[in-house]
């Protein structure tokens, strides 16, 4: 079998990808050595050229394409061996394949397939005679056509209608002419949607799409998924439209040689064909490849957000007293510690009906002076405004910031199998104010208990792939867990679980040991762990802190195969290790080059200087509490030509939302954002941003409310 230029991964993905073999080749050994692409970025740099995990994991990505398309190549190839015309000229086509499209036109010849109008004409033995046409020789059509009148064939019509099939056939199988319709479509394609009749007033919210019609490659990707969803529920008809007459004519440049009567049956059979099985064909392919784009940047936009809830400010471990608002219901209060534990709960009730402001006032000051809270973090659900404005209005002894905390999700964690396990006693009203506390303590360590589609950032997620959606934001999650790190003793199963080498078996194993032993006393006695083989406590080991180790090494980001370089450069200093960090005075007299070995270099020496100089750093910012405008609470206190304070919740690709204390988002749309062009929304803002905005529409009836950051000018 001869060998394609590809049937190496690593030229494959070089290629692909415009980086050294050698970086590729080192990536897939780590891979297959069974390293997480956190541990890869992070502790292999020198090997891997100082790539990030979105470099890492774009090669691997690469790799698996790669053996998709192997494997998809070896049953192309059987497929068409079994039939007897795998030619070496064919087969060696296949193998230096680098595109399914290509691959996919190549089978397309030689695919199976059902009854169709060629295959009955070449059953009745007809082939020849659209053989004889496409030669486009002279002479009278039908004389040709007489030669195959004959059993099934009953005249000469029937015998060229026969093979004008067959032709039709051939011309969208030929790669030119489907080269040809898919270069007019990526330049000139309008995607085009069309109400379904009688269905107006069902649809009603896909109104813009009725009539709709916009150049393919200039339409984002959240109106196609719109638009597809249209589609997907029977309210809108979706299709792709190009120039006719230009696709027609350049498929007549290729098929057409001559000008006669044979000819003349050629360019029937190319109209035929463009209508009935090249264009419908290739515009199912590009609908499915422009829905897989949008999917793809509707995920990216998912993540990206994501990311940036999940390394949002944490307050710290500081004790906490959070409040699920509601009305006739009360208000849900929990006291926790610094380290997130439960310690009282009850309820209160300071607005209508029952309005008892006074005693709810009264146990609320008591609880902060008996347990000695430091902040209070408020559900920005219903009653929270109001709620809010009581708390700000009592008196404490001591100083205690208050928090609005965003609790999309909250409720989703509180009925969920994983809060049943925290909270066996307690009722979702108890887990859910749990989960508001814990949120403005550690954002990530709670949100990773909950479904990220739960978590309401967004944008079209119920219509894009729910596998890859899931894939991209689990890899989003682990990537934010490893890069801020866990104190080993404090975190719960489900955070442990995130972490580079671990799982769900050993991050239960770890909560185990724990419970059974007391607080592992440093990083080797992650060895203790049941089931903790060499390669996880190698994977783990740099990610897991532990506070009070006779090592101070252990609550950094040092990986332990790396003490002995600090140890030596320690001894070099003539001073302890505990001495070395935190001293960014001595740290600056390093000489890093001096210790660069076949083991460590310079890359990592440079990350090891840093967390000497900054030890226990978090990557995440302080929480910083945030107020909103006091007069404002719903929206009918919203007044066109206000400039109020407001938290941008959700980044999309068309604009931001952004809450304004009204318990419905805002919508700043992205020509609002700035004076200045910007293609994404992103570029100017980020999750849990405050911003100034001035409201310059507010539909009362649809609940919308239309907001503007350029124009939120302040004299």
């Amino acid at each position: 079998m001869m060998q394609s230029h590809y049937t190496n991964p690593i030229t494959f993905i070089a290629e692909k990808n415009g980086i050294e073999s050698q970086i590729v080749k080192n990536i897939l050994e780590l891979l297959d050595d069974g390293a997480t692409i956190p541990f890869i970025a992070r502790y292999r740099k020198e090997r891997i050229g100082n790539m990030d995990e979105v470099g890492v994991q774009k090669v691997k990505t690469l790799y698996d394409q790669f053996l998709e398309l192997e494997k998809r190549k070896k049953a192309v190839s059987d497929s068409i061996r079994r039939q007897g015309k795998l030619s070496p000229i064919l087969e060696h086509q296949i193998q230096k394949c680098t595109e399914l499209r290509i691959l996919e036109d190549l089978y397309l010849p030689y695919k199976p397939k059902k009854q169709t109008r060629a295959s009955k004409a070449r059953s009745k033995g007809l082939e020849p005679l659209a053989a004889l046409l496409m030669k486009q020789e002279q002479g009278d059509v039908f004389v040709k056509a007489l030669h195959f009148v004959k059993n099934e064939v009953t005249n000469e019509e029937e015998a060229l209608q026969g093979a004008r099939d067959i032709i039709a056939e051939w011309v969208n199988e030929s790669e030119g002419a489907r080269n040809h319709i898919r270069r007019m479509i990526e330049q000139n394609a309008y995607l085009c949607s069309k109400i379904v009749k009688g269905k107006e007033s069902e649809g009603d919210k896909y109104a813009d799409y009725f009539d709709f019609r916009e150049s393919l490659k200039w339409c984002p990707s959240y109106r196609i998924l719109a638009i597809r969803r249209g589609e997907s529920k029977g309210i809108l008809k979706v299709s792709l439209e190009i120039e006719e007459q230009n696709a027609l004519k350049g498929l007549e440049q290729i098929f057409i040689k001559k000008e006669n009567e044979s000819a003349k049956q050629v360019l029937i059979s190319i109209k035929d064909s463009y209508k009935r099985l090249l264009f419908p064909s290739i515009e199912a392919e590009y609908l499915s490849l422009f829905k897989q784009k949008a999917d793809e940047e509707a995920i990216r936009v998912f993540a990206d957000n994501l990311k940036q809830l999940l390394l949002a400010p944490p307050l710290g471990n500081k004790r906490v007293l959070g409040i699920d608002p509601g009305f006739r219901t009360g208000c849900k209060v929990v006291c926790l510690d610094e380290t997130g534990h439960l310690l009282h709960n009850e309820t209160i009730y300071p607005h209508p009906p029952q309005k008892d402001i006074q005693r709810a006032g009264l146990k609320i000051q008591n609880l902060i002076t008996l347990y000695k809270i430091k902040a209070i973090a408020i559900g920005n659900g219903t009653a929270s405004r109001e709620t809010e404005y009581f708390i700000r209005h009592l008196h404490f002894e001591s100083d205690v910031e208050i928090f609005v905390v965003n609790e999309s999700g909250a409720s989703v964690y509180s009925a969920s199998k994983i809060a049943r396990e925290e909270f066996p006693e307690y009722d979702i009203t108890v887990r859910g104010a749990v989960s508001i506390a814990r949120r403005l303590m550690d954002p990530l360590a709670e949100l990773v208990k909950i479904d990220p589609k739960s978590i309401g950032v967004g944008q079209y997620q119920h219509d894009v792939d729910q596998g890859k959606l899931k894939e991209a934001l689990d890899r989003v999650v682990e990537s934010c867990v490893n890069r801020v790190g866990v104190n080993v003793n404090t975190a719960g199963k489900y955070l442990l679980m995130h972490i580079s080498g671990l799982g769900e078996v050993l991050a239960t194993n770890i909560e185990n040991y724990i419970r059974e032993n007391g607080a592992l006393k440093n990083r080797q006695d992650l060895k203790k762990v049941k089931r903790m083989g060499a390669k996880s406590f190698e994977q783990c080991a740099g990610f897991l802190r532990i506070e009070d180790s006779d090592n101070p090494l252990d609550n950094s980001s040092v990986h332990p195969e790396s003490y002995y370089v600090v140890e030596k450069i320690a001894d070099d200093m003539g001073v302890g290790v505990k001495e070395l960090i935190g001293n960014e005075e001595l740290c600056d007299k390093i000489d890093l080059n001096r210790y660069v070995d076949h083991q460590t270099g310079i890359l990592t020496l440079q990350d090891i200087l840093r967390e000497l100089k900054k030890p226990e750093r978090d990557p995440r910012p302080r929480a910083i509490a945030f107020h909103f405008e006091q007069s404002v609470t719903t929206i009918d206190d919203l007044k066109e030509g206000m400039v109020i304070p407001g938290v941008v919740t959700n980044i999309t690709n068309f604009g931001a939302f952004v809450d304004v204390g009204v318990h419905q988002n805002g919508l700043v749309h992205i020509s609002e954002i700035t004076d200045k062009y910007i293609s994404n929304p992103a570029e100017i803002l980020y999750m849990y941003q405050s911003v100034k905005v001035k409201v310059i529409q507010v539909d009362k009836e649809r609940k919308r409310i239309g907001l503007s950051i350029r124009q939120a000018v302040v004299g």
